[in-house]
């Protein structure tokens, strides 16, 4: 103790056992590793050591030594924590290179609109009673030119459906694009229920002679057009300003079942699916 105790004033400092360590140990020991022991020994947290606190210097040695493989082993985890988040960050950078889930640029953002045309055409097919009594309204008269030059193209509706369905596979394409493509054919899937809806209610109404039918019918199909606009127009206005219009319900829904994000890759690129907690999650907001 008096060999360590340099100024004699009964007390061992930071300073003198680190004067001391060195001298034993005849290697230079960095003062962070001389404060830790220090505090190890300082029983009273006084910041110096006093004789019953004082221990040998060997066990002072090993003391420091174990303190050593503290360090390293900290060194060590800290290393593999970083080369982890390195590697995350490599997956993450890959799986980001498959599919386009970047902010949609002002392109994307009027591009993912256009999907909208087709159930916007198909929905014509509802507007006939209406165009019918309005002959001479512009507004109709657009209608029944744009229907007809859609439905002059042999087979537009399925050519639509197979150009739309190929196109949503294209994961370059930016997601608001792929979102809306999805969305316009769940969309234009929706309008052949009232069109069932309606042939039933004729054949009801004319097997067991309903009055009335067809003005049912007229106003069904009515409703069918006016949904249908202000569907696409929330999904237009809604996309122009880059988000993804996805409160429309059920059809929503059925778009982002359908839809490919950079957690369904492995991390050789593999698509294999929803992730475990996206699963979860899922099955969360169900309970």
């Amino acid at each position: 103790f008096a060999k360590f105790d340099l100024n004699h004033d009964g007390t061992i400092s930071v300073d003198e056992l680190k004067v001391g360590l060195e001298k034993a140990t005849k290697d230079d020991i960095p003062q962070s590793r001389i404060e830790k022991l220090l505090q190890k020994l300082d029983a009273n947290s006084d910041g110096a050591l006093q004789m019953e606190e004082f221990a040998s210097v060997d066990s002072l040695k090993n003391q420091l030594d174990f303190i050593v493989r503290e360090e390293k082993a900290v060194a060590l985890e800290e290393a593999k924590r970083v080369k982890q988040m390195e590697e995350e960050k490599q997956v993450q950078e890959m799986r980001m290179a498959l599919v386009n889930d970047a902010e949609p640029t002002a392109s994307d953002k009027v591009v993912s609109v256009l999907p909208y045309l087709f159930p916007l055409l198909d929905s014509l097919q509802y507007a006939g009673p209406w165009v019918t009594s309005h002959p001479d309204n512009v507004i109709a008269q657009v209608a029944t030119l744009a229907f007809t030059l859609y439905r002059s193209i042999p087979l537009s509706g399925f050519l639509a459906f197979f150009a739309l369905s190929f196109l949503s596979s294209d994961l370059s394409l930016n997601r608001l694009v792929r979102f809306n493509i999805q969305q316009a054919i769940y969309l234009d899937f929706a309008l052949f229920v009232p069109g069932l809806m309606a042939a039933l209610l004729g054949a009801v109404g004319s097997g067991l002679g309903l009055p009335g039918t067809g003005v049912v019918t007229e106003y069904l199909s009515d409703g069918v057009v006016l949904g249908t606009l202000a569907t696409i127009a929330y999904a237009s206005a809604t996309s122009l300003l880059g988000s993804t219009p996805d409160q429309v319900p059920f059809v929503s829904g059925a778009a982002k079942s359908r839809m490919v994000t950079p957690d369904m890759f492995d991390e050789e690129g593999k698509l294999v699916g929803p992730s475990r907690g996206v699963e979860d999650d899922d099955v969360n907001k169900e309970d």
